[in-house]
């Protein structure tokens, strides 16, 4: 199906199109372009023009260019405008502009893309539902997200974020909202804000892009709850809070952590709803809450949402639990393996742990008797001068009673090794790979083992190295 002809994509942009081609999607990365799509040669540690040939060769329909890259023809397809990052978002406020989609924008220092997924899992069998891929969040991915919108989606749910002040509500205003959530407000990104409440400041701008008669969807359990009331107040038709405390009008009563599954018991004002997320986590839970705020204002069944929250689950290195094999030929030779190896900051840092908490070990199958909880946690970053006290805070955790062993990787990371009681410090490495050649003699059948860190401090090595037990278990399996 078209997305963007070159006569509608010149004149959304002002830019000048070389022949009439048709467009079916829209790239900024040779590596995952589509024949038929767009790319954009947008300018980040590489400049987008030096892979323009590669895209016209691999079938890209044209590309969005500001000159004509050396090794590209003249009349090749091509979208001429005088600044790529400019007409990328020119093209995004015009899918926008042409779009009867209901539009949801969620932002927070916690849980954002997990909720913005909930939402896609929540609202895709009620009408075509639109995404943003990954964690397309930014300048250019907000922009990128509002291009690829089909015009005859229904839904449309927008990621926000943001690293500095003044960037979420020019977003907000591009993606025009009819219901924008916030999730959470935390020591994330502190490095560029004075306090907590300049964050929250900050995230609490996503409602000046509100649509008229659109609703504000926040937090209701935080310290900075305020400051998201007083702006939404501003901007909003309706403000809907949620979280656990009295008087949120989503308010959540009782969770019951499972190894797999997290059940909600809450009230929607008056109503009860007893719901499931599938995947285990006391913050999913309460996002879920916003979500189902969101699915009630928009005016979908919360019902079949209700039943498609059931089967979600988070997308990988955000939580993802998954079993690896140490001998495929006995079951019970496994550990489980909880990936949430993306991104950290306190507050998700607690969040995981207490996943970690609840989460159940097996005795009695594997060297040590008792089956552990292990957690193997990288570097939190962006949390300014306070950064050393927050990551030595974590061992103050009441969670962390319940784990067996915590592994440190990362220089920041060695505040709470320090702090930490002898007998549940591990080992304490500044790099990821000083730590990779001896997991595997690290953990167990029976264990349950925690990845977590900002994507910076690649840990996610480290679940690849685990997981690389499973497969060569299974070779080994294969060769008998």
């Amino acid at each position: 199906m078209t997305l963007w002809t070159a006569t509608d994509a010149a004149a959304a942009t002002g830019g000048r199109a070389t022949g009439d081609w048709q467009a079916t999607g829209v790239s900024i990365d040779t590596r995952t372009l589509a024949p038929g799509e767009l790319f954009v040669a947008l300018t980040a540690a590489r400049d987008g023009h030096d892979f323009v040939a590669d895209a016209l060769a691999r079938g890209a329909a044209a590309a969005m260019v500001s000159r004509v890259p050396e090794g590209v023809a003249p009349d090749a397809p091509l979208l001429m405008v005088d600044d790529v990052l400019a007409g990328l978002t020119a093209l995004g406020a015009a899918g926008r502009a042409r779009s009867a989609a209901r539009v949801v924008a969620v932002t927070g220092s916690v849980g954002k893309t997990s909720t913005k997924e909930m939402l896609r899992a929540a609202l895709h069998r009620q009408g075509r539902t639109h995404a943003a891929e990954a964690s397309h969040n930014n300048h250019w991915g907000v922009p990128l997200t509002l291009a690829r919108l089909p015009a005859d989606a229904e839904y449309a749910v927008v990621e926000i974020g943001m690293n500095h002040p003044g960037e979420i509500a020019p977003l907000s205003r591009l993606a025009r909202p009819h219901v924008a959530i916030v999730t959470s407000v935390a020591a994330a990104h502190l490095e560029a804000f004075d306090d907590l409440a300049g964050i929250a400041r900050e995230k609490a701008s996503i409602f000046e892009g509100l649509e008229p008669g659109g609703a504000a969807v926040l937090n209701g359990d935080l310290e900075t709850t305020p400051i998201l009331r007083a702006k939404a107040a501003a901007h909003a038709d309706r403000v809907i809070d949620f979280g656990a405390a009295p008087g949120n009008h989503h308010r959540l009563t009782r969770v019951d952590i499972h190894d797999a599954v997290t059940v909600g018991h809450a009230l929607a004002w008056r109503t009860p709803l007893v719901y499931k997320v599938g995947a285990p986590g006391r913050h999913l839970a309460v996002n879920a809450l916003a979500v189902l705020a969101a699915v009630w204002w928009l005016g979908a069944d919360r019902a079949l949402a209700i039943a498609e929250l059931g089967r979600w689950q988070p997308p990988g290195g955000r939580g993802t639990r998954e079993t690896v094999a140490l001998d495929p030929s006995d079951e019970a030779m496994s550990f489980d393996l909880i990936d949430d190896a993306f991104n950290a900051n306190p507050a998700s840092m607690a969040a995981a742990l207490e996943v970690l908490a609840a989460a159940r070990p097996r005795d009695d199958v594997g060297h040590v008797a008792r089956g552990r909880r292990i957690a193997i946690l990288g570097d939190m970053l962006e949390l300014g001068e306070t950064e050393a006290a927050l990551h030595a805070a974590l061992a103050e955790l009441p969670e962390m009673d319940r784990l067996s062993v915590v592994h440190c990787v990362g220089p920041r990371m060695k505040a709470l090794w320090d702090a930490l009681p002898e007998a549940r410090r591990g080992r304490w490495v500044e790099h990821a790979d000083d730590l990779a050649g001896r997991l595997h003699g690290m953990v167990d059948a029976g264990d349950v083992v925690l990845v977590k860190g900002s994507k910076a401090s690649l840990v996610s090595r480290l679940v690849d190295e685990l997981r690389r037990t499973d497969r060569a278990a299974r070779r080994a399996q294969g060769g008998r």
